[in-house]
């Protein structure tokens, strides 16, 4: 049999050992935390290029949109009628605010003004953290803005005719996904 000392002395050693295993356990738990992802929830970026615009007058650089444009406008705000944005983003043109025009009506939000030669996207992503966004912009800046979104350059520039694709990008915990739908929109112009 063991006496009462031995007994004491393997007590405190294991208390000792237990000690240290939980203190690891912190240690590992707080490893885990530094290395979790910063951005967490869900964010999601609805893109579009702006509707059709009138060409009637090609050395016009900020033409209106024609009426199969206001109809396409229209459609657009139809189609994210369930979708409770934000924010809604247009470049500062007359064709892609009009575009935005009827969502931001519909929605009752304001229309903020981007320049895509200049956006930080981690500040915008940051600003836009777990919200629902509308960008509206152009041929070659909505699929240049999806991929810094997506941090890869997986879309390329819209064909000119090209008006009724949407991206949808959407980050969940830092983690970017997306999608490239196309709606048509019978949409005539009005003679």
């Amino acid at each position: 049999m063991m006496n009462q000392s031995a007994m004491k002395s393997i007590k405190l050693v294991l208390l000792f050992l237990l000690f240290i295993s939980f203190t690891n356990c912190k240690e590992d738990k707080k490893e885990e935390a530094e290395t979790a992802p910063v951005e967490t929830g869900t964010s999601t970026f609805y893109l579009v290029r702006h509707a059709e615009k009138d060409r009637s007058d090609d050395q016009n650089p900020d033409p209106e949109l024609t009426q199969a444009g206001y109809g396409r406008a229209m459609h657009w705000a139809e189609i994210l009628r369930d979708v409770q944005l934000d924010a809604i983003y247009s470049t500062d043109y007359n064709r892609t605010s009009m575009t935005a025009s009827p969502t931001s009506v519909k929605q009752d939000i304001d229309v903020q003004y981007y320049d895509p030669q200049n956006v930080d996207i981690e500040q915008f992503k940051s600003d836009n953290l777990n919200k629902n966004v509308l960008v509206v912009g152009h041929s070659n800046t909505t699929p240049s803005f999806a991929n810094q979104l997506l941090g890869e350059d997986l879309y390329y520039q819209l064909d000119d005719t090209d008006n009724g694709s949407l991206f949808i990008i959407q980050i969940v915990n830092g983690v970017a996904t997306s999608q490239q739908l196309h709606f048509d929109c019978n949409c005539p112009e009005r003679e």
